[in-house]
């Protein structure tokens, strides 16, 4: 055995989750060890959609993934999906061959650990044979007790050499709890008791703390929402206000901007979540809990910070406040239960061989089975499938848009698939972004994915047509692109829709096998720029 197969079989028995990626010279032998340790290995056509597998796949699977890279360019070509990974804290560890120690003049040769560093990710490096066991526990550790994502690079000329004799590995548990120091719990127990009009807002940190901030939330009459990342936690809550921020509906807007009190829960609290402030009043209190320092008040004034974990804090702040109603009233729930966005009525666009966004994403909502997984690609359309596709619950929808970039969509829907094959998997993109991610389309197929594949096709770069105005458009506008023959030659069933009556082709793939991809052309009407975007761009 030499260090490569140590290092693929150490991972393996080190409990990795799946493994993405593209399989070169450089990351071959490693490959081809961490699946005969029993990781399955899902090849992608491009760097950076194994990228974004992976990152989807270690979201709704609770899994430490691994992304299996060739050094230099196979590195480079997956940056965008690594720095959205790292920006995300997303658990996941980047398997990067690397130029031998004295091939300085190899034309792989690139800075990996610099790069790494650069968008956010943790650089390791398998040093040598003797510590190749140690330095890829290390990596592993990391990724899983700090969350974070973890380049581990892999020089060939170590990987070369032979193995030392094997060694027990370690258990390695996950995070350890951050418990809050009682003067911080007693803090928020007022906060709460003296509230007659609380909301707690969750984010990604509040993910596995469902129950204890369920339970707080009812006993102090407080409504619930989250930001986008952790949409569903509360789903079938009648106090639930859905998304907090951009993708609010009106009703759920007004509610949170009613507050006396917000409590984020391990949330950024960020402009997008609170639509750059305007849905906190002036007037309100606002606390926050999170596992880490720097975050407490990093994107807006807080009254109260507090450092530790969502479920331990909600646990012990539910022991010190008294029952009471708070917002949970009658009339709110009624209003709640009404003010949905598939409740609020619309002026139908759809005409000239369009439809309507809103029209079409509301009857996929009632088309679509409910057992399903939702992903999201960014873009001007992001809106639509965000607030109206509903979802069973957190493990429902995968938001990969921390770094806000077209294309990552295809390949989260894959990866989300792969974790949760129980699931109907959703994707909801653009053109734009759909064009940029086409070859994972063949992974799909290959894969016989069920995958439904949602297209708002404007034939243009939606939000800068609708930021730039009346500028000179011919660099964002395209020719429309028959997408559904696209995808038809990739293996897909492909089906164009202009108008409600063309999904009777939806329906008629969800009663058939689901053998392969169902891609769905959406001609979309121009919505005049939405909602959410236009209020982001005008700040």
């Amino acid at each position: 055995m030499n260090v490569a197969e140590l290092v693929g079989r150490t991972l393996a028995e080190l409990g990795a989750g799946m493994a993405f990626g593209v399989v070169g010279s450089g990351n071959f032998e490693v490959t081809n060890a961490l699946r005969a340790g029993g990781v399955r290995f899902v090849a992608a056509r491009h760097e950076g959609g194994a990228a974004s597998m992976a990152d989807a796949y270690a979201r709704m699977s609770g899994k430490v993934p691994v992304l299996s890279l060739h050094q230099g360019c196979g590195l480079t070509n997956a940056v965008t999906g690594i720095t959205e990974a790292a920006k995300s804290r997303t658990p996941m560890l980047v398997l990067a061959a690397d130029s031998a120690g004295a091939s300085v003049l190899s034309n792989f040769r690139i800075d990996q650990d610099g790069l790494a560093t650069a968008v956010g990710a943790v650089p390791e490096r398998v040093h040598s044979a003797a510590s190749a066991v140690a330095d890829t526990v290390r990596a592993f550790r990391t990724a899983v007790q700090q969350r974070r994502t973890v380049v581990l690079n892999l020089p060939l000329d170590v990987q070369a050499e032979p193995a030392p004799p094997e060694s027990p590995l370690p258990d390695i548990p996950g995070p350890a709890p951050i418990r809050p120091d009682a003067r911080s719990v007693a803090a928020l127990a007022d906060l709460l008791t003296a509230a007659e009009r609380p909301v707690f807002i969750a984010g990604r940190g509040a993910r596995a703390s469902r129950e204890p901030l369920r339970q707080l939330a009812a006993r102090c009459g407080a409504l619930t929402a989250t930001s986008a990342v952790a949409h569903g936690l509360f789903h079938d809550d009648p106090f639930a206000l859905g998304i907090s921020g951009g993708f609010a509906s009106p009703v759920a807007a007004e509610l949170i901007v009613g507050a006396d009190l917000v409590v984020g829960w391990g949330c950024a609290l960020n402009m997008w979540t609170t639509r750059h402030g305007k849905l906190l009043s002036p007037h309100a209190k606002l606390a926050q809990v999170d596992v880490e320092q720097a975050a407490l008040g990093a994107h807006r004034p807080i009254d109260l910070g507090i450092v530790g974990d969502v479920g331990c804090t909600a646990s012990e702040v539910l022991a010190a406040v008294p029952p009471q109603s708070g917002y949970r009233t009658d009339d709110v729930a009624a209003r709640i239960a009404t003010g949905r966005w598939n409740d609020v009525e619309h002026e139908d666009l759809s005409g000239d061989g369009r439809i309507d966004p809103r029209t079409l994403s509301r009857q996929l909502d009632e088309l679509l089975p409910a057992d399903r997984i939702v992903s999201i690609d960014s873009g001007n359309f992001m809106g639509y499938p965000s607030a109206y596709l509903s979802v069973p619950d957190e493990q429902g929808f995968c938001f990969t848009q921390a770094f806000q970039s077209i294309g990552l969509g295809l390949a989260t829907a894959i990866g989300a698939a792969l974790a949760r094959p129980d699931r109907l998997p959703v994707l909801g993109t653009g053109d734009g972004g759909f064009h940029m991610a086409l070859s994972e389309l063949d992974t799909a197929v290959r894969l016989h994915l069920p995958l439904v594949v949602i297209v708002y096709n404007d034939a243009a770069y939606g939000a800068e047509v609708h930021h730039f105005g009346d500028a000179d458009m011919t660099t964002v506008r395209f020719p429309d692109t028959d997408l559904a023959a696209i995808a038809r030659g990739f293996g897909c069933t492909g089906v164009t829709v202009r108008r409600p009556e063309d999904l009777s082709a939806v329906r008629e793939w969800l009663t058939g096998p689901r053998a392969q991809p169902l891609v769905i052309d959406a001609k979309i009407a121009d919505d005049g720029g939405s909602w959410w975007l236009a209020e982001a761009f005008r700040h």
